[in-house]
């Protein structure tokens, strides 16, 4: 019997591989260039699944990659000539508690799905921006959206998770059971394990809320960051706003604005009348349903089109020349002849009080007040020529911020782990090529030793290395 019918014989979900009717969809991935050709995609049903598929992996030296809504465009959730472990076809649920209020939800559900479920009793807990990013991704790399301002980072709301570590030990983590990775896993990433389930804190939540995209055009920009720096001044844990920078459809320069306020459509619009008094092309801001806030950007971000994103962070809030600095560049961009990419520039202003209130040493995330500011460009089809044109584009967009960051130094400057297109690297030490963790330990700073004893403890071998990686041997 062959290695790969022995792992089908005990397994409960799913084995895809390169020939099956279903193996395009198997790999296939919300960026397109972060497609990898896997030879073995394994849709588990549970840890004994998850388990099995690790063993084979191990006994066949082939690399690991988790797969659970497939939204990281550095390709950490493909792999090439590997085995995938996918939770999103079997592990994609949510069951709200609500007299505990909690939701517990499965490794492979998107954000949409625990949205929908929890409003239908009130309740809602912290998620992205976009519903169709996968709970498990954005979860162990910190998690902020909307309700960050109320009720802190996703982790903050994470009471219990279910972990299958590189051995095939299934462990339950909580502050009381093994305490120790419990507080790795909450911003550590995927570098201990598979994660198969989640319980999550929830609150009461509104079933309606003012938010939507209100388009300007360029030229009001300079007042525009003047309205946004007197609103950011008084800012309440209520609301948050998106700017993004770059085109609309028809090829003009715009500042588009993702309004959000957990409250009335009559409040919401009182709150951002200063905003409105520019008189904006395009309203699209309305009391909606809660639920559907987190798909305002899905347009824009759809699946399909290929993706390159980097991020960095800046401090004290809007910084007005910077944005100019930027929005000019992005104009250059967007006009270069023979031009095939969309240049976006993205800037998050969401209330950090409740992150901040959490003690600096309780996750593996770390607390500073860091806005989170990225390039995000997108084009329809690859090529050498496209790909390099983005990263080259990328880099020059964030440096423009970066560089005048005055509060977070160049080297500390990763800007925030989910929100990133980096990939792994080696690097030559004596003749010998090893594991490239500087880009790791500029993004966990002060807690990556921590981490790294944990690495060692748990998967020293480093069977989980595609997302910011930890070297286990400090």
């Amino acid at each position: 019997m062959s290695d790969l019918a022995n792992l089908k014989k005990p397994f409960k979900g799913d084995i895809v591989t390169p020939g099956d009717a279903d193996y395009t969809d198997a790999i296939a991935r919300w960026a397109r260039n972060s497609e990898r050709p896997a030879r073995i995609v394994a849709f588990v049903k549970d840890t004994h699944d998850v388990a099995l598929a690790l063993e084979h992996a191990r006994k066949n030296g082939l690399q690991i990659a988790v797969r659970c809504g497939g939204h990281s465009p550095s390709g950490a959730s493909s792999s090439e000539d590997g085995l995938v472990i996918d939770l999103s076809r079997h592990l994609n649920y949510a069951v709200v508690d609500p007299d505990k209020r909690t939701v517990r939800v499965g490794g492979g559900t998107l954000w949409g799905t625990v949205e929908k479920e929890a409003i239908q009793h009130g309740l809602a807990t912290v998620a992205g921006t976009v519903n169709h990013t996968g709970v498990s991704g954005l979860l162990l790399g910190g998690g902020f959206g909307f309700l960050t301002g109320q009720h802190g980072t996703v982790v903050d709301n994470l009471i219990q998770a279910t972990i299958v570590t590189a051995n095939g030990t299934a462990l339950t983590l909580s502050k009381e059971e093994n305490a120790d990775l419990f507080w790795g896993i909450r911003g550590g990433g995927s570098n201990f394990g598979v994660c198969t389930e989640f319980i999550l804190k929830l609150h009461p939540q509104r079933p309606t809320v003012f938010a939507g995209i209100v388009i300007f055009p360029g030229n009001v920009l300079d007042d525009l960051l003047t309205v946004l720096r007197q609103w950011w001044a008084t800012v309440k844990d209520n609301e948050g706003m998106l700017q993004i920078l770059g085109r609309d459809p028809s090829g003009n320069d715009c500042i588009l604005l993702c309004f959000f306020y957990n409250g009335s459509e009559e409040d919401g619009r009182k709150n951002f009348q200063r905003f409105y008094d520019l008189k904006p092309v395009f309203d699209g801001a309305h009391e909606i349903p809660f639920e559907t806030v987190n798909t305002l950007a899905n347009e824009m971000f759809a699946h399909g089109s290929n993706y390159y994103l980097k991020s960095v962070y800046q401090s004290g809030g809007p910084q007005p020349e910077v944005a100019k600095s930027v929005f000019k560049k992005l104009s250059e961009l967007n006009a270069a002849p023979g031009n095939e990419i969309q240049h976006f520039y993205i800037f998050e202003y969401i209330p950090h009080r409740a992150v901040m209130s959490v003690p600096e040493d309780a996750t593996a995330y770390p607390r500073s007040y860091r806005g989170m500011t990225g390039s995000a460009l997108k084009w329809p089809l690859s090529s050498p020529g496209n790909d390099e044109a983005a990263k080259r584009a990328a880099r020059e967009l964030t440096n423009i911020v970066a560089e005048v960051e005055a509060k977070i130094s160049g080297e500390d400057n990763s800007g925030y782990g989910n929100f990133s297109s980096e990939t792994q690297t080696k690097k030559t030490v004596n003749g010998v090529q090893v594991l490239d963790d500087s880009n790791s330990r500029v993004l966990f700073g002060a807690n990556y030793g921590r981490l790294q004893r944990l690495k060692a403890k748990y998967d020293p071998e480093n069977v989980f290395s595609k997302w910011y990686p930890i070297d286990p041997n400090p």
